[in-house]
């Protein structure tokens, strides 16, 4: 080995190191701005967890002016909305994705439909609060009437159904990339053994893809329980705790969004910000759960 292979040894070497310190760095980073989001969150609330405590969460009472905040309207605001999009999206999502990944996987129709996700996914979400009040917010009055209840239009509802909509992009995308990865062997061996379309999609697809489409429902759920812009506009803004989903109410996100920049007093704006310190944590438990699902269904 002469001295020009050594030097080019070692200078593959520093680059190796260079390239492993920007990796590490890079991690750390990542780390250290999670790290930074919840002690800035955690600081700017602790006046209003020493004041009320535990019991800011299953308390439901908001009244700026005398002072006793309760964010259990809020937290059953977000939660509802959220699994309810979910719930709506989860069929279409998967019907998509099957269709784009099985049924159609070029050609003009597939074209089309993947153009018009990606248009979803990108369209801003005040525009999708526009839509909800002109056309979704109607329709959503005109079913209230029809059975007997109070003709708000707003609320649980419709917010639901404009996350469901807005969501349906995130999670068909992944779950079409998982399908279209499904080993076309096996597919053709279960087709010579005599299934059916359905069948193979029922015994072979499915099971095989669970994982990747759990990945995609739960990273769609992540995406509803921040959305705030939409959602503000077609909840209803009321600080009140929802009996059914045709009450109006409010989520976590739309409430800071609607009073951060009002909020006078310290114990006032500590218990918004302690409102975004809970959305963290619902938001990091519910990744938790999900990664835990998809990894038991990945086994």
């Amino acid at each position: 080995m002469n001295h020009s292979d050594i030097k080019n040894i070692h200078l593959l070497s520093l680059k190796e190191r260079i390239f492993k310190g920007l990796l590490v760095f890079a991690i750390l980073t990542v780390i250290l701005i999670v790290v930074a989001l919840f002690l800035t969150l955690l600081i700017n609330s602790w006046p209003s967890i020493k004041e009320f405590g535990i019991k800011f969460i299953y308390t439901s009472t908001w009244n700026p002016v005398k002072d006793q905040f309760g964010a259990l309207p809020f937290i059953v605001g977000t939660l509802l909305t959220s699994f309810l999009a979910l719930i709506i999206c989860a069929p279409f999502s998967v019907a998509l994705s099957l269709y784009l990944g099985e049924y159609f996987k070029s050609g003009l129709t597939s074209t089309v439909l993947q153009n018009a996700i990606e248009l979803l996914a990108g369209i801003p979400s005040v525009i999708y609060g526009f839509w909800g009040l002109f056309v979704l917010v109607p329709i959503i009055r005109s079913l209230e009437m029809e059975i007997g209840v109070p003709p708000y239009g707003l609320g649980i509802l419709s917010s639901s159904i404009i996350l469901a909509v807005m969501i349906i992009p995130y999670s068909a995308s992944v779950s079409r990339e998982v399908i279209s990865l499904v080993p076309g062997t096996l597919k053709e061996a279960a087709y010579s053994l005599g299934a059916t379309r359905f069948e193979v999609i029922k015994k072979i697809i499915l099971p095989y893809t669970w994982s990747g489409i759990l990945a995609g429902i739960i990273l769609a759920l992540g995406r509803a329980l921040g959305e705030t812009m939409a959602v503000t506009m077609v909840i209803g803004n009321t600080n009140n705790l929802p009996t059914s989903i045709f009450s109006t109410g409010n989520t976590m996100a739309s409430v800071i969004a609607n009073e951060f920049t009002e909020a006078q007093g310290n114990i006032y704006l500590s218990s918004l910000i302690e409102i975004g310190l809970i959305l963290f944590f619902i938001t990091m438990i519910i990744n938790f759960i999900g990664k835990r699902i998809t990894k038991r269904f990945t086994l």
